[in-house]
């Protein structure tokens, strides 16, 4: 008895331990029978699936943080040739980690087959004022992803993250009028604020990249018809189409659209897509009124406009 419940505890660690992008390979290459599981040197190794590797990203979505960075990711996964990084690795934004050089980044990638891209995203990389050079050091014709939504809707999103997150941690909050106003005028020094101010951050891009390597996607449409602004990705990337209108359905009860993929359906983690808070009519009249000019200021960097506020 004792054997058969350590054999059943086996099966239930080989199906959830082990990191789906590597493979348990035991001694001898067969799987022990249930006696052997009482000799303690029968361990499995973990191992790359056959043929594959590690490569430095062919793309990174540069931002921006709450733009729909991770719903863009999630998103573009469902494509067989595109192998997505599972975690923001901050890279090029923090010193700390660029100090550790390419081949460590390269090391945080996953593995991929020889059709396959690899693709990192971190959100920080496009307010990052070294992160544009950093990039052009590795690789000067990487095709860059930056999806952004509405500016004032983002700083809402911004503050709604921070608060909750505050929440979490049992730290102090504020509303967020006294974030956005300081001494009874608008806050421009607010983070949240200074991350909306897209032709400021994109004009240090352009210094380094030219505008056919960044492709911008809408992510307001991403929300709500999330097909067409995939398939711009799939063109943009050389990909050939194979993302299609059954690979998303619309939750009712979240609000947005969800992934169905292989039999499996998934939504975003339940941080996306929270509530914003109420926000003072006229501080908000002010927040849009100063993003305002950037954002004509971005259109002409850009060539194209969005339905922004």
């Amino acid at each position: 008895m004792a054997n058969l419940l350590s054999y059943v505890l086996f099966l239930v660690l080989r199906t959830y331990a082990a990191p789906p992008e590597y493979i348990q390979v035991w001694p001898g290459g067969s799987t022990p029978a249930p006696g052997d599981l009482d000799n303690e040197t029968v361990t499995p190794s973990l191992v790359p699936p056959p043929g594959t590797s590690k490569h430095k990203p062919h793309s990174i979505i540069i931002g921006v943080r709450k733009g729909g960075t991770r719903a863009l990711l999630e998103m573009l996964d469902i494509h067989p040739e595109v192998a997505a990084a599972a975690t923001e690795v901050h890279f090029f934004d923090w010193d700390e980690n660029y100090a550790k050089g390419f081949e460590w980044y390269r090391e945080q990638m996953p593995y991929s087959y020889p059709n396959q891209i690899t693709v990192e995203k971190t959100p920080g990389y496009f307010t990052s004022p070294v992160a544009p050079a950093r990039i052009h050091a590795m690789n000067s014709s990487i095709r860059l992803l930056l999806i952004l939504r509405d500016p004032t809707e983002r700083v809402i999103s911004d503050y709604t993250q921070v608060f909750f997150n505050r929440l979490e941690n049992h730290k102090p909050v504020q509303a967020i009028e006294n974030m956005l106003v300081k001494n009874g005028a608008l806050n421009t020094r607010y983070k949240a604020i200074q991350r909306s101010l897209y032709d400021v951050h994109m004009r240090n891009w352009l210094q380094h990249f030219p505008l056919e390597q960044i492709h911008i996607v809408d992510g307001d449409t991403l929300i709500h018809d999330p097909l067409p602004e995939l398939q711009r990705v799939e063109r943009f990337l050389d990909l050939p189409p194979r993302i299609v209108a059954s690979n998303f359905y619309f939750n009712q009860t979240k609000g947005f659209y969800c992934i169905r993929n292989d039999g499996h359906e998934r939504c975003l983690h339940e941080s996306k897509g929270r509530p914003h808070p109420p926000v003072n009519s006229t501080v908000l009249r002010q927040l849009r009124l100063y993003l305002r000019q950037h954002n004509r200021n971005f259109y002409r960097l850009i060539g194209r406009t969005f339905n922004w506020q």
